[in-house]
């Protein structure tokens, strides 16, 4: 049985965690170049947590410039074991309004132009990602939300797009109609990839901000109008955070859905054909395998 430790990926509106105990923020470096931030470590009920602003403090960061590889590795080497991702989100469904939170659990990844993997020519490996967050995780994220008094719902499938643009009309109308996406948001790809692929847990807790275009009575997405609600988000989301350690608990059994594990059989290089840079690069998101 290992320490929990928490890491809390925090998206728009969300750049801090002042509920930490003996917080300090620390620069972590790693081979895949460095993250959107230090990252804020602290205790909170006696369960360790880190804290990575996904754009950086001040919003440096586009989502297709967010450094996802360095920032899952970083959270990895500081020993986190469990990743909540939280972000802004649109909406496709009218019952899924602005200010509420939804527990994702599917993905459509729209994105094209970011690093996908930590894995390539010299080390080639394939995870499942049939189910792409944990749910155990997931659950304890519900259950947060639920107590912190958010309304919040129980799976939804996140679309995936590069932005930075919002969607035309045509396209958020056919991610609804015809591809059946829940909501809509620039940041959980690559995100959740890594996170299995570094054999994390990962929820994801997508916060609704707007109707995106497709409703009738909300038309185009505007900055200001999602810029409202993102500030009464981030303090919900800080509420639901608040709340997890007490559920999670400081120590941790193996994951019951295998997280943890997603590399044992992703190995397809023979070892005598792996490229020692690369392996080298992988110490901390594979270093369980790698030996």
């Amino acid at each position: 049985m290992t320490k929990t430790m928490i890491g809390v990926i925090g998206g728009s509106g969300v750049y801090d965690l002042d509920t930490l105990e003996d917080k300090r923020w620390q620069a972590v470096k790693t081979p895949w170049g460095t993250p959107s931030d230090e990252i804020l470590t602290g205790t909170l009920d006696g369960v360790a947590m880190a804290f990575l602003p996904r754009h950086g403090r001040g919003h440096v960061h586009s989502p297709s410039s967010v450094p996802y590889r360095a920032n899952i590795d970083a959270l990895k080497r500081l020993g986190v074991t469990d990743v909540i991702s939280v972000s802004a989100c649109g909406s496709f469904r009218e019952e899924m309004a602005p200010g509420d939170f939804v527990i994702v659990d599917q993905f459509i990844d729209r994105t094209f132009a970011r690093e996908k993997s930590f894995f390539g020519t010299g080390c080639v490996a394939h995870v499942s990602l049939a189910h792409p967050t944990c749910p155990r995780l997931g659950a304890a994220c519900l259950s947060a939300a639920r107590a912190a008094g958010i309304t919040v719902h129980e799976g939804g499938t996140y679309l995936a797009m590069e932005g930075p643009q919002f969607s035309t009309l045509a396209e958020s109308r056919m991610y609804r109609d015809s591809w059946g996406a829940d909501v809509i948001g620039m940041t959980n790809m690559p995100e959740a990839k890594l996170a299995r692929e570094a054999e994390l847990c990962y929820a994801s807790v997508a916060m609704v901000t707007d109707y995106d275009s497709w409703h009738p009575e909300h038309g185009a997405v505007e900055v200001s109008d999602i810029v409202r609600v993102l500030t009464g988000n981030a303090e919900k989301a800080r509420r639901l955070v608040g709340r997890l350690p007490a559920l999670l608990g400081p120590d941790r059994p193996p994951c019951p859905h295998g997280c943890d594990r997603a590399l044992d059989h992703a190995m397809l290089t023979a070892p005598a054909r792996r490229d020692p840079a690369l392996l080298a690069k992988l110490d901390a998101v594979a270093g369980r395998v790698l030996g």
